[in-house]
């Protein structure tokens, strides 16, 4: 599953939720960024989200229904590489940008994983492999949940979310002009899971070059943690 937020208002805001079940996460905080991490058996902890002292953010929600152009096959891109590229500066938005509309992008076998992708300009790119990328520069607000922008609902899936996008635009269409972390927070919990559950919820004030961030649905502002990148 997962939610991405991107809002460009007199700030710019990012929100993300990280709905995750079966894998084991951590959180590092560092001055380079602010980093959720997964432990993949061969890999070990790899930063696959979060956001970094440049202003850029990565999310990677996974595509519902899966579609096996995603799957790799001859030269291409890896969509974790150029996403873990842009949250450890190796590369810019703009340089993802180009790597994925100049040739094809590929995901695992058997997952299609997508890149929601924003940069300190509030500018946002959507990838999906397989399928195309999607550019938008300073959009007043973008939303991807886990179904593919190319499709749609032309293709169903009980984990698409479907009903949290149009929560979440719902809720941004109404959106004052100081629309702050706060508030984002907010539009990440009417949209949080629980079936697989939301494990991290992030929100990035790139304005302010401020993370917050909160586990396990623990909304409370007293709980959250945040770190000063910028």
């Amino acid at each position: 599953m997962c939610t991405s937020l991107v809002v460009n208002r007199k700030k710019t805001i990012v929100g993300w939720n990280l709905d995750l079940l079966g894998m084991e996460h951590r959180i590092r905080a560092t001055d380079d960024g602010v980093f959720i991490e997964i432990n993949d058996a061969g890999e070990g902890w790899m930063p696959l989200f979060g956001a970094n002292s440049r202003g850029d953010f990565v999310g990677m929600p996974t595509c519902w229904p899966f579609d096996g152009r995603s799957d790799p096959a001859g030269d291409g891109e890896n969509v974790i590489m150029l996403d873990i590229d842009l949250l450890l500066q190796k590369r810019t938005l703009q340089q993802v940008r180009r790597a994925a509309e100049s040739g094809p992008v590929y995901s695992v076998p058997g997952v299609t994983f997508m890149s929601a992708l924003s940069d300190a300009d509030g500018n946002v790119l959507h990838i999906v492999p397989g399928q195309g990328a999607l550019y938008y520069e300073r959009p007043e607000y973008k939303i991807l949940t886990n179904f593919s922008p190319f499709k749609q609902d032309r293709e169903t899936h009980p984990w698409m979310g479907w009903d949290r996008y149009h929560t979440a635009e719902e809720m941004l269409k109404n959106a004052p002009d100081d629309f702050s972390a706060g508030e984002c927070f907010g539009i990440l919990r009417a949209v949080s899971q629980e079936v697989c559950p939301t494990v991290v919820s992030m929100v990035y004030d790139v304005t302010d070059g401020i993370v917050y961030w909160c586990e396990n649905r623990n909304w409370d502002e007293s709980a959250r943690k945040q770190k000063r990148l910028r």
